[in-house]
């Protein structure tokens, strides 16, 4: 293995694609030749919030906001995102991101992983009532909450 490598993110190709329109995710960990750590960059479209949550069985990751603000959720609680914020995450806590009026801009960082990774994928993280919650919104108005659309090409 090299001593050192140097890799624009913007040259990894975005992996998030068709299935989620509104985030661009570019996962450097083999563009880098790194046995011991992953650098990622995502961002997140405004108000987009990313359906499925994860964990890991053995990376801990840490997410720094670069851009915009947002809003993690870590198991049953959810926190507020700054620029700059550092959010530390051992492996277990399922998590995953929404990004406020601006978007969202995250690098992430992962740990050691077992050959293959470690994720573990959660399907339909988020509920309409947490989101009515954290918006002060009440049930009986989310018809009246606007959730952004795709635009189309």
């Amino acid at each position: 293995m090299s001593r050192f490598t140097i890799k624009n993110l913007m040259d990894v190709d975005d992996s998030a694609g068709a299935y989620a329109p509104q985030l661009e995710a570019r996962f450097a960990r083999k563009h880098i030749g790194s046995e011991h750590l992953g650098v990622s960059y995502l961002r997140f479209a405004a108000g987009y919030r990313f359906p499925l949550g994860h964990s890991h069985t053995m990376q801990e990751e840490a997410y720094v906001v670069v851009a915009g603000s947002g809003w993690i959720k870590l198991d049953d609680e959810i926190l507020a995102l700054d620029r700059w914020d550092i959010v530390r995450v051992a492996p277990e806590p399922v998590r995953s991101f929404e990004a406020g009026p601006e978007g969202l801009e995250i690098i992430a960082v992962g740990a050691d992983r077992p050959e293959g990774g470690d994720g573990l994928m959660i399907h339909d993280w988020w509920t309409e009532q947490e989101s009515c919650e954290r918006l002060g919104v009440s049930t009986e108005s989310l018809a009246a909450v606007q959730k952004p659309q795709p635009e189309k090409n």
